[in-house]
């Protein structure tokens, strides 16, 4: 099924115009006017963590998401959001909605959307969505582990990370409850539109709120400084969170490592090495 096809089929209202967006999605026109994104995925899992995770999202009513207008085991339909450019005042705004996001809460570390799949994705990676009590025990056997003894099989020698698994406890910080991630915030899933900036693509999960805004250090955003200064308006970040940056953003750097090599690995052990260090 084609994305014009799927987006139909999906939303009761027959697609008159079909675009590619790069990958798998589709900007679809509606013969009612409205305007969707019809994004195809190999997994239905992937297609259900996704849907159920931008509900999860919407559902703490602070950060605004597309709404998910239909999906199967293939194709997820959500609203188009219409382009526009970053803004300080828009930077600002979003961190204070990021911050309401993460207030909403989690039932656990690790717990998946409502009605969301344990076997999750982030990306092009498998995510696997089991729930813990705390957030340093969680982290390392949950996300980093998997995917330090996977790099390894291919070849990478990242014991450092094994280090910081070892050392986690006395590097976490101060104790956080469960926070609403979005699970993948890199600068690609901050849509910036006419009224602000949106969030997509989530691998939404129960997690430590520091995660998402290293996650944005680790890719760059627009504005940044202006992210954080609206976040911490309304909810202060712990002491010395900047100096965990590091160990947050070891996560989505094993995947990069595992998914695509090359340099990954060598910016993998520095972050190690610098969670060591904080």
């Amino acid at each position: 099924m084609r994305g014009a096809e799927a987006a139909t089929a999906l939303t009761g209202v027959r697609a008159v115009s079909s675009a590619a967006l790069g990958g798998t999605a589709h900007r679809i026109e509606l013969a009612d006017g409205s305007v969707v994104v019809a994004k195809r995925h190999d997994h239905a899992s992937a297609v259900l963590a996704e849907a159920t995770g931008l509900r999860w999202l919407a559902d703490a009513g602070s950060v605004p998401v597309p709404a998910v207008r239909g999906h199967d085991d293939e194709w997820l339909v959500a609203d188009h959001v219409t382009p526009g450019s970053p803004t300080a005042t828009g930077a600002e705004a979003l961190g204070r909605d990021l911050a309401g996001l993460h207030a909403a809460g989690a039932p656990a570390f690790g717990a998946p959307p409502p009605d969301g799949p344990v076997d999750a994705w982030i990306g092009l990676a498998p995510m696997r969505n089991e729930t813990g009590a705390d957030w340093p025990s969680w982290y390392a056997a949950h996300r980093l582990e998997p995917y330090l003894r996977t790099a390894a099989d291919h070849g990478h020698d990242l014991r450092v990370v094994g280090e910081v698994c070892e050392r986690v406890d006395a590097l976490a910080g101060p104790a956080e409850p469960p926070a609403r991630l979005h699970g993948d915030l890199w600068s690609g899933n901050v849509l910036w539109s006419t009224g602000g900036a949106w969030l997509i693509d989530p691998a939404a999960h129960g997690g430590h709120r520091e995660t998402d805004l290293a996650m944005l250090h680790l890719f760059g955003c627009a504005h940044l400084d202006r992210v954080v200064a609206g976040y911490e308006e309304v909810a202060p970040l712990a002491d010395g969170w900047r100096a965990r940056i590091p160990l947050h953003q070891l996560f989505p750097l094993l995947v990069h490592t595992v998914l695509f090599g090359g340099g990954y690995a060598r910016q993998t052990r520095d972050a190690a090495r610098a969670a060591l260090r904080a």
